[in-house]
């Protein structure tokens, strides 16, 4: 049973963590909640940490509780997020194999579902982890990652179908809705009249505004063209987070929508040294790389 499932008491601190409204997750009280909440809780708020790239301190609780594994589902992942972004490749491979073996030994356990699954999925291991994830017992957050992983590898069908059944029996729950509307971004066309219309409810409304769903709403405003509304809600998101690489990058693409090249052109250097234009550049080379080798070769 899935302890943040819509009558439970964990359903405000789980729809603030799915609103990507990670300070008020944090500062959540846990001392009313039972006994039996108080651990996925305090998980949930220890992944607001990682949410927010807070990785010491979030692997200093878990260092406190080693040997409980839930405790060790966050220390590998915390690892894995922060070696992923120092560019450390051997401690990422390292922490998949961590992964991999919890995993293995803990696979019934829900946090080691969600967090070696993204360790999984993240480290190119995505059948590990759809496997993993399978053994889920109605948890909409592992239900979000299969759609997550479907989508990463271009199968839309089996996403939709993921999306469709979840549908069935969470209803009206918000994190099926979000993953709905990841679905219909992929789905285009009309679908992002759909998809817009959950970004801009969570993106205009003051209790749930944040950057994400900002983001979100701005990028399925571009889809449907409509670009001036899009640079407003990218004018948002820039006012509470400045330094934002995703803002940026997302501002350069508007910028190059527009027409604006001149502007284009003055934005980008700030973003050549992001993870965003490194990871870019990476996948140019792999697609290069990909290209070269279905070259026809002719003989002299």
């Amino acid at each position: 049973m899935d302890p943040f499932s819509a009558d439970g008491e964990l359903t405000t601190l789980h729809t603030y963590f799915h609103q990507c409204l990670y300070p008020a997750v944090l500062s959540y009280d846990l001392s009313p909640l039972s006994d039996s909440n108080k651990l996925p809780a305090t998980i949930l708020q220890l992944r607001a940490h990682l949410a927010l790239n807070q990785y010491s301190e979030a692997l200093s609780v878990c260092a406190s509780n080693k040997g409980k594994v839930d405790f060790d589902a966050v220390a590998i992942c915390a690892r894995y997020m922060q070696a992923k972004d120092r560019g450390d490749g051997s401690s990422v491979t390292k922490a998949s194999e961590e992964a991999s073996a919890l995993a293995t030994k803990e696979g019934d356990n829900a946090t080691v579902q969600i967090l070696c699954g993204t360790v999984l999925a993240g480290t190119e291991n995505e059948d590990e982890a759809l496997e993993l994830l399978s053994r889920h017992q109605g948890s909409l957050d592992a239900v979000a990652l299969i759609i997550q992983i479907h989508l990463q590898q271009n199968r839309l069908d089996l996403a939709k179908k993921e999306a469709q059944s979840a549908r069935k029996w969470a209803q009206d729950n918000l994190l099926v809705n979000i993953a709905e509307s990841w679905v219909a971004m992929r789905e285009g066309g009309e679908q992002y009249q759909s998809a817009y219309y959950v970004f801009e409810e969570l993106a205009q409304a003051p209790a749930t505004q944040s950057v994400k769903s900002l983001l979100s709403q701005a990028i399925s405003e571009m889809h449907l063209g409509r670009l001036e509304e899009s640079e407003a809600a990218l004018k948002q998101a820039a006012e509470l987070e400045p330094e934002n690489e995703l803002v940026k990058a997302n501002q350069l693409v508007l910028l190059t929508l527009a027409g604006k090249r001149d502007e284009a052109a003055k934005a980008k250097p700030e973003l050549e040294k992001s993870g965003f234009a490194q990871d870019l550049a990476e996948k140019k080379k792999e697609f290069q790389a990909a290209c070269e080798r279905y070259q026809p070769k002719f003989a002299a």
